[in-house]
């Protein structure tokens, strides 16, 4: 049965905390432990969590903000389980972060927690949800407003991220295939299909994937690891297909596989998709290759504030996909929530993440979108761009008028088929410097004297994107440039940007539960640097008016010592 817990609002006036002396106590409120009580655990909605539990009479729940709590300890720390079940018992700092004033206080076993996240995983499965994301979200909503952080300027940046699993070979992952079944069925089927289990189930599958050298002699037992896997798996079908392990085991030979007229042949490697499996324990993390480098598992995209005037920047989304998911995609994904709960005005990414569909969703919200990369080749710098001329748009996103680097002006017509063009005045160019020395891309025609210029509606959105991106590089800072720590603190807890658990979902909670760690240190630095600026600049009595006080200092203390002084002679 679900029940709020509003204990920790009414602290004991004999406890533990109490007991500590005040300059002790003052340090702890001070610490992350306060901040993290004051604006992250205070502020968790406990209702939206409702929903997990059951409405009959039961007994009632371990309170939702103290197991929300330490998932955000877990990942802020990088703590295993046990590390993070023994802070709680016996951390001071941890049990006051989670709003309990004695130590013994709350307890419940660990296991409470497991069954936390699998009721999480369940409801995200059933309804589509991340309550923790919502969370998340809620909590932040509530620090921007407090903290007055404008978010009308965002950067954006993703990251690769790498669940708990082995980096196996396709020779390794057969292997493990058929030794994963043969574990699954009886005795007198393992005598049944000993000849086809007997040659792969001696060893380890990655002591038998280790012994095999050379690409020829790795296909071609690829090939007939395949031909035993598809024995197995013909003479399985009636009993186990409905098995979650027979099932994952199809799926791997399917991607790995030509079946034509029961003849198998092994694919080639370039033959294999993105998202084919790359582990039997985490179904949904893919393969990429960026900048040479390859990876396996998901990414992560983060969003944060980065508005000069903030003393404090905040991260607002938190996303994960498919590492196979382009970053134009996480955009468009992540557009409409920003703009719900934020005043977005202007996003600033790298090059990756426009597109025609972001071009054209960005006009409509009123978003502008800043680059710090261009894709494709660069211009000549010897000739002018679409870029250099400025072109006004309609409503509609249409090219209406474009202004050459000279100041002439012309209408944009658009094309019989696809495309635009525009005609400016043959006397005009004909004297103009940049035509003379040849920069300009407009040109006369054969049967009209007027000087030509044509261009896509593609290239209209990327000379637009360009000229932003340089207007942006002649300001006095690249607002982009931080995101990339910020992305570093949300990986440190995870050594090799590798997470302790598998699957998008609780790939996705772990990410989430760190960016909140990662803007709880910042409010807690901000808060910090805040309270010192004004304990420097309280006045005292010796500070105050220093030279008033001073001049009445130096000419009152000798008169007074005389007349002491004289007093005594007399």
């Amino acid at each position: 049965m679900f029940r709020k817990n509003h204990k920790h609002r009414q602290p004991a006036l004999i406890s533990a905390i109490h007991n500590l002396p005040e300059r002790q106590r003052e340090r702890l409120e001070q610490s992350w432990a306060g901040t993290f009580y004051r604006e992250f655990f205070s502020r968790i909605d406990e209702a939206a969590f409702a929903v997990l539990y059951l409405e009959q009479p039961s007994r009632p729940n371990v309170p939702v903000n103290v197991l929300v709590g330490l998932e955000a300890m877990k990942s802020g720390f990088g703590w295993s389980d046990e590390e993070l079940y023994e802070n709680f018992l016996y951390n001071l700092q941890v049990r006051y972060a989670l709003g309990y004033d004695q130590l013994g206080e709350g307890e419940f076993e660990i296991r409470t927690l497991y069954y936390f996240r699998q009721r999480l995983g369940m409801y995200n499965i059933e309804k589509g949800v991340n309550l923790l994301e919502k969370a998340f979200e809620n909590i932040t909503d509530k620090q921007i407003v407090d903290l007055k952080v404008r978010t009308g300027m965002q950067r954006m940046d993703s990251t690769q991220v790498a669940s708990n699993i082995m980096d196996a070979s396709r020779l390794h992952l057969l292997v493990e295939a058929i030794q994963r079944l043969h574990r699954i069925v009886s005795e007198e089927e393992k005598k049944e299909l000993a000849e086809w289990f007997v040659p792969y189930t001696k060893d380890a599958s990655r002591h038998y994937a280790y012994r095999v050298k050379g690409k020829e002699a790795t296909a071609e037992h690829i090939q007939k690891v395949g031909e035993a896997l598809f024995a197995i798996l013909q003479r399985l079908q009636p009993a186990y297909e409905q098995e979650p392990v027979y099932q994952v085991v199809k799926r791997l030979l399917d991607e790995n596989f030509h079946l034509s007229e029961k003849v198998l042949r092994a694919k080639q490697n370039q033959e294999l998709p993105a998202g084919s499996l790359q582990s039997l324990d985490d179904l949904e993390a893919t393969y990429r290759t960026k900048s040479n480098a390859h990876y396996k598992g998901y990414v992560a995209n983060l969003t944060e504030t980065c508005d000069p005037e903030n003393g404090l920047q905040l991260i607002t989304k938190v996303q994960v996909a498919a590492n196979n998911t382009e970053d134009a995609q996480l955009l468009n994904d992540a557009l409409s929530n920003l703009i719900e709960r934020t005043d977005l005005e202007t996003m600033v990414t790298d090059g990756a993440y426009p597109s025609d569909k972001n071009d054209e969703d960005l006009r409509k919200q009123g978003v502008q979108l800043i680059q710090t990369g261009i894709r494709g080749t660069k211009p000549d710098p010897q000739r002018f761009n679409l870029a250099d001329f400025q072109i006004t748009q309609d409503e509609q996103g249409q090219p209406l008028c474009v202004t050459c680097p000279a100041g002439q002006s012309a209408l944009v017509t658009k094309g019989k088929t696809t495309g635009y063009f525009a005609r400016f005045q043959a006397e005009v160019c004909a004297n103009c410097p940049f035509q003379l020395n040849q920069r300009c891309r407009a040109k006369p025609q054969l049967r009209d004297p007027r000087y030509f210029i044509d261009f896509t509606l593609q290239e209209f959105r990327v000379a637009q994107r360009r000229r932003d991106y340089i207007a942006h590089k002649q300001a006095d800072h690249n607002l982009r440039a931080a995101v990339e720590a910020t992305v570093r603190s949300v990986k440190h807890p995870f050594p090799a940007g590798k997470l302790p658990v598998r699957g998008k979902f609780r790939i996705t909670c772990m990410m989430v539960t760190s960016a909140m760690f990662v803007n709880l240190r910042r409010i807690w630095r901000f808060k910090t640097q805040n309270a010192n600026n004004d304990q420097e600049n309280t006045p005292d009595l010796f500070s105050f008016g220093s030279n008033l006080v001073q001049k009445l200092w130096l000419e009152l203390f000798p008169r007074c010592l005389l007349l002491n002084f004289t007093g005594f002679l007399q």
